[in-house]
C-alpha cells in the first residue's frame, strides 16, 4: 500500500465504526484526510481491532514518523553532565522514554486534534496506547491520582516508553499542596524510569500551561528535584527538560546554568 491508500483505508475503517463525517468532505484533499483521522483516532473509545487495521496503522505511522524526522538524544548537547535543554516537539525524540502530561483517567485527550501533549501523544503512538491504558485502569479500578505515574510501550513513537503522570491543576493561588504534588510527578517519574532500567527521560513542563501551575516555578521544581533525585540515589539516568515555549527554554537555561 502507498501511504494515501494506508491513510484512506484507516479513515473508511474507523468511519465504519462511527459515520461521523460525510464522506465527500473527508477525502476532498490530503489535509483533511489527515485532519479527519487524527480526529477519528482522538475519538475512538478503545475497543479491539483487527491485525490488519493494527498493521495498516503501523505503517503509516511508521512513514509519518520519518516524515516528520526523528531527533536522537545523542544528537542533543549537555547543558549539564547527563542533563539536555531541547526545544521541540516531545513526540520526535528517540530516548528511553518521554513523559505524557496525562489526565486522572489515563487514557489521553478524546478533543479531536487538540494541541495538548496527551493528544499528540496518541496520536502519534497510535490506537494502541489507548486500549493498553484502558486495561491498565479497568485493572486498577480507580482513577490515577495527582503525582504518581504509570508506564507503558511507547508503540509507534521512537522512544522506548511512555511515563505518564498526572500532574496538579492550578485554580487560583499556588499553595505548598500544589508544589508537593507537582514534586512527587517529577519523582514517580523518575522511580518509574529506574525501576524499568530506562536510560534517559524527557520531562515536558508538567502543569502549565491550562493546568495553570506557574511556568517559573515548576521549572524550579522540576530541576530542584532531578537534582535531589540524582544525590540521593546516585541516580545516572540522563535527563532531556524539553520545552515548547520560548518562555520556558529562558527560564529552564538560567536554571540550569545557575544550579
Amino acid at each position: 500500500m502507498r501511504q494515501d491508500e494506508r491513510r484512506k483505508y484507516l479513515i473508511e475503517k474507523l468511519l465504519e465504526e462511527k459515520p461521523v463525517f460525510d464522506y465527500r468532505d473527508v477525502f476532498r484533499s490530503v489535509d483533511t484526510q489527515k485532519r479527519a483521522l487524527r480526529s477519528l483516532m482522538n475519538i475512538r473509545r478503545a475497543a479491539p481491532v483487527s491485525e490488519e487495521f493494527v498493521k495498516v496503522q503501523d505503517d503509516y505511522l511508521g512513514e509519518v514518523r520519518e516524515e516528520r524526522g526523528v531527533v536522537d538524544i545523542r544528537e542533543l548537547r549537555e547543558i549539564k553532565p547527563l542533563t539536555y535543554l531541547w526545544q521541540g516537539d516531545i513526540t520526535r525524540l528517540r530516548c528511553g522514554a518521554i513523559v505524557n502530561a496525562a489526565n486522572s483517567g489515563m487514557t489521553g485527550c478524546y478533543i479531536p486534534c487538540h494541541n495538548c501533549i496527551d493528544n499528540c501523544i496518541h496520536t502519534y503512538a497510535g490506537i494502541e496506547l489507548r486500549s493498553y491504558c484502558q486495561k491498565m485502569m479497568d485493572e486498577q479500578g480507580c482513577e490515577e491520582a495527582t503525582g504518581q505515574a504509570k508506564i507503558t510501550p511507547a508503540f509507534n513513537l521512537p522512544c522506548s516508553y511512555i511515563i505518564h503522570t498526572v500532574g496538579p491543576i492550578v485554580d487560583g493561588r499556588l499553595t505548598e499542596a500544589h508544589e508537593e504534588a507537582l514534586r512527587s510527578c517529577y519523582m514517580s517519574c523518575l522511580n518509574k524510569a529506574e525501576e524499568y532500567s530506562v536510560g534517559s527521560v524527557a520531562f515536558c513542563c508538567v502543569s502549565t500551561g491550562v493546568f495553570g501551575f506557574p511556568n517559573q516555578r515548576a521549572g524550579e521544581i522540576a530541576v530542584e528535584t532531578v537534582r535531589s533525585f540524582r544525590e540521593q540515589t546516585g541516580s545516572r539516568i540522563e535527563v532531556i527538560f524539553n520545552v515548547w515555549k520560548d518562555i520556558d527554554y529562558e527560564i529552564y537555561e538560567k536554571l540550569l546554568r545557575e544550579c
